[in-house]
């Protein structure tokens, strides 16, 4: 874990005309994650008991999600090919409009052009999700 103050965070949202749980309940589903995640997920989920294995943009990554719950979180680890793990914290709350997705992108040993291209990839992936979810 860094301690270094200077990591920014950015908080990329979309707001999906559907309920939270029909939200929370298609991004939890591992087999969804090559549908909407194109960021983390390009094929076949694979599972290893809780651990799920999947060919990234960054190569062959390891993906912990949080237990199911009903708050909403989505919070996931994700571990690189170089052995590094990333926390990306994510939650589906209530929104007058249906519901809302925050994913929070931290800039953690990335220069500000891939921070700024990992943002971007978080806000299409959640686009894509939007436009899968909505009627």
């Amino acid at each position: 874990m860094s301690n270094d103050p200077a990591i920014r965070s950015r908080h990329v949202s979309q707001v999906i005309e559907c309920p939270p749980e029909q939200v929370y309940d298609f991004a939890a589903n591992p087999d969804n994650l090559p549908k909407w995640a194109a960021g983390l997920a390009q094929s076949h989920v694979e599972r290893d008991g809780d651990t799920l294995v999947v060919d990234s943009p960054m190569g062959r990554v390891t993906v912990r999600f949080a237990a199911r719950n009903d708050l909403g979180v989505l919070d996931h680890d994700v571990t690189l090919p170089s052995g590094a793990t990333t926390n990306n914290p994510v939650r589906v709350l209530a929104h007058p409009n249906g519901s809302e997705i925050l994913f929070t992108v931290r800039q953690i040993d990335l220069s500000d052009e891939e921070f700024d291209r990992d943002t971007a990839t978080v806000a299409e992936d959640l686009e894509r999700l939007r436009a899968l979810l909505e009627p």
